[in-house]
């Protein structure tokens, strides 16, 4: 994910930084705390659309509601997301429903109710108390504005064990003008590759043809939500969204793939799904500090991501970051296990910037330097597997007792 620093990334810029899009929040009382839990963005024009969503078998009635839409058409208007209920395992009541709030907003605004995509996260089957939602929606829709606080507002009300709101954006110049990607995203827990668990909201007001942008898309989430893992569980309401209104590049030509524009505006894509992705590390369920591990060395990099998600998802190693124990061994064994060519012979291992583990031997490192790394906030591991060049990262967090506490009373 170390593309995020080749590009600017500024957190005062969100969902309506981008030319053509109004964002608008409610609360409607599908959370029993009372806190804002309806959404809805909204684009001036007919975008470009695009999205991933999660691979897990058993998916929610929005997740399936949305695909259909994506399969009619390539433009979207807008997004309504719900959060507190994720509106999964709901049956045929769960579809309807779902499609009832696309067709709330469609109306509203004047479009096809197939021209709006739908998100919900939250508790898993329960319905949605749609008479509170039927209520909810017009009260979004008539806060929609755009500036920092109608960013803002979007980014809460999507939340939900999360303890604060998620957004990122950038500006580049593409053909001569000045474009703007800005988004928002959710999410601390039930969060593990394919897409990373989340809701994640991208838009920009350049002009990009509906194939090209999910194509950047894929790419994006593949370099950075999907190389994220909180506790290798996935979800089954992941939805990440672009929508691409084209209007700070009226006159000028859609981006296609291959030139040196499209280069640029997908390193900017990625940059800020990037900076969500290590937003939401931060903000882990009970975590305490963020790990960044790189694989390098591999025979191949599909074994390199085997052995990254290996020592990401051990909750062994999570626990010894947990308590800043330096316990080197339940990494290289982690590694070991996931299926790889390399013993631990071939092994090295840094922990920030101290080497601890070398060729099949411990190495004397040194105790001062190697404590401060372990009571860092964010930790950089570095394991080179000694057999190729195949590398991968993947971004964690460590286990802690919150962790275990916030999951046990989650639906209590």
């Amino acid at each position: 994910m170390s593309v995020a620093k080749k590009t600017r990334v500024d957190a005062k810029i969100g969902v309506t930084s981008a030319k053509g899009f109004r964002a608008g929040a409610a609360t409607c009382g599908i959370k029993a705390s009372g806190k804002p839990d309806l959404a809805v963005l909204v684009c001036d024009v007919s975008a470009s659309a695009a999205a991933v969503f999660t691979t897990n078998q058993v998916t929610g009635a929005p997740v399936q509601v949305s695909r259909a839409h994506l399969a009619k058409r390539q433009t979207m208007r807008g997004v309504v997301a719900s959060s507190g209920n994720s509106n999964v395992c709901t049956g045929a009541r769960g579809l309807a429903d779902a499609e009832e709030m696309t067709g709330l907003v469609a109306r509203e605004i004047g479009c096809p109710s197939e021209a709006v995509l739908v998100a919900s996260t939250g508790v898993i089957g329960r319905f949605l108390p749609m008479e509170k939602v039927r209520a909810g929606i017009p009260k979004a829709l008539a806060a929609l504005s755009a500036g920092p606080k109608a960013d803002a507002a979007f980014a809460r009300a999507i939340l939900t064990t999360d303890t604060h709101p998620k957004q990122a954006g950038t500006r580049v110049r593409i053909a001569g003008r000045t474009v703007t990607i800005g988004g928002a995203a959710k999410g601390v827990g039930m969060i593990a590759p394919h897409m990373a668990t989340t809701l994640a909201f991208l838009a920009t007001d350049a002009a990009v043809e509906p194939a090209v942008l999910r194509a950047m898309l894929v790419r994006a989430a593949g370099a950075t939500f999907n190389c994220l893992t909180v506790d290798g569980h996935m979800s089954t309401s992941d939805t990440m969204v672009l929508l691409a209104s084209g209007l700070a590049m009226k006159g000028a030509g859609p981006i296609a793939e291959g030139p040196a524009e499209a280069t640029a505006f997908e390193a900017a894509l990625t940059a800020v799904c990037a900076t969500l992705a290590h937003q939401i590390a931060a903000d882990a369920e009970g975590g305490t500090k963020v790990i960044d591990i790189r694989v390098t060395g591999a025979a191949s990099e599909a074994e390199a991501r085997r052995a990254a998600r290996a020592i990401a998802d051990s909750p062994l190693v999570k626990c010894a970051f947990f308590g800043e124990d330096p316990n080197w061994g339940r990494i290289v064994s982690a590694a070991g296990a996931a299926g790889i060519s390399s013993t631990g012979d071939s092994m090295r291992l840094v922990l920030g910037d101290v080497l601890i583990f070398e060729r099949g031997t411990p190495v004397g490192a040194n105790r001062k330097a190697l404590g401060k790394v372990m009571k860092a906030r964010e930790i950089a591991v570095h394991l080179d597997l000694g057999a190729g060049r195949g590398e991968s990262r993947c971004l964690t967090c460590d286990l802690s007792y919150d962790y275990v506490k916030i999951n046990a009373e989650y639906t209590t």
